[in-house]
């Protein structure tokens, strides 16, 4: 055995809000493929959805370069822990509590999310997300970075921008329309209203969903979507979240049954198998030249995005993630959009006042 130099950053990463894990591979036919890995890194705050704080986009960024570095990893899974969410973006009490009204220092830290997009998309292993939950918002922008989706069919995907303070400037407007065309991006990245993992995987977006849900011992496709039919009144429904009655419906079968992320699991350990069959070297130059369509756009476009989100935290951002940080069930969740276009169609100055008059529970609403 070789006296290896090693290239990691650091002798090694202290595991708080990330997990790491190396976990022996299988190859096709089930069996253990002897000396040879995959590296599981998992967003570890379950209690916040796997939110990341700054912290932790620190511990992402030295787990990929591990997983890179690593020569007896074949392929690397990004994940969340437990069943609720892979990920729901930037840490939002962080945000409003922190950065809110402070440019320069949410400047900074887009650096580090910068470099936490880059660490993936420079990974020298394939990396694969495995989406156990809600892909959402940042969360949605770091998984697009990865080379393969592997999804639970109870997860959503989409962006969060616009409706609290800011624009999916993380990676979604870089690369969503390489995946789904330009039109769905951008009503994705605009409205941010969630995609189902049946309408991400016909769409582009993901590879693959699978079965979660068990009810009286047997999975069953997720309740609240529609996914027994194509067209209705020739418009294609197949993949949209169901209203009404049946979305009552669907929600008491979601609460009769247990999660279940067996079929996921198989399905990744699947995937691994046949990475694990191809020449290493001409897998990644090919994962290599694929991810060179993104980096075009993220390379282009990263520093100016950054400049302007850290400026963002003075006004809307400031005021975005405030809303959702101070506001609840009751309440909401976000600004009084029509009183804040009023009010800056009037004149108002950006300030604390104006912030305080469009917050949930305002006495101007």
């Amino acid at each position: 055995m070789r006296d290896f130099i090693s290239h990691d950053l650091t002798p090694e990463v202290t595991e708080t809000g990330v997990l790491f894990e190396k976990k022996p591979i299988k190859d096709l036919d089930g069996s253990v493929a002897e000396g040879l890995y995959t590296a599981w890194i998992t967003l570890n705050n379950p209690k916040q959805y796997n939110s990341y704080t700054t912290e932790m986009i620190k511990e992402v960024i030295l787990n990929f370069r591990r997983a890179s570095n690593s020569r007896d990893v074949v392929a690397a899974i990004f994940t969340g822990a437990g069943d609720r969410a892979f990920c729901t973006g930037g840490n939002t009490k962080e945000y409003a509590e922190y950065y809110a009204g402070h440019p320069e220092e949410y400047r900074q830290y887009m650096r580090l999310f910068n470099d936490m997009v880059t660490s993936i998309l420079h990974c020298d292993k394939p990396v694969i997300c495995r989406v156990n939950g809600m892909r959402l918002a940042g969360g949605q922008e770091i998984g697009m970075a990865c080379d393969f989706t592997l999804a639970s069919d109870l997860a959503d995907f989409g962006q969060a921008g616009p409706r609290h303070g800011s624009a999916p400037d993380g990676g979604s407007t870089d690369f969503l329309a390489l995946y789904v065309g330009i039109e769905q991006a951008m009503i994705s990245c605009t409205l941010c209203e969630p995609w189902s993992a049946a309408k991400a995987a016909y769409l582009g977006l993901i590879n693959e969903a699978f079965p979660a849900l068990k009810v009286d011992g047997e999975f069953i496709p997720n309740p609240r979507v529609i996914t027994d039919r194509w067209l209705e009144n020739g418009r294609i429904v197949y993949g949209d979240f169901k209203t009404g009655e049946e979305a009552a419906k669907a929600r008491a079968l979601l609460k009769s049954g247990t999660t279940d992320l067996t079929l996921l699991d198989e399905a990744v350990d699947k995937l691994c198998a046949k990475l694990l069959n191809t020449m290493p070297g001409c897998l990644t130059k090919t994962i290599e030249s694929v991810r060179k369509h993104k980096l075009a756009h993220w390379d282009r476009n990263r520093e100016s995005n950054r400049a302007w989100l850290g400026l963002n935290m003075m006004t809307e951002a400031r005021a975005g993630f405030r809303a959702f940080n101070e506001g609840n069930k009751e309440i909401g969740r976000e600004v009084d959009f029509a009183l804040l276009r009023r009010l800056l169609a009037e004149g108002e100055p950006w300030g604390d006042e104006l912030t305080a008059k469009v917050l949930p529970g305002s006495k101007y609403r």
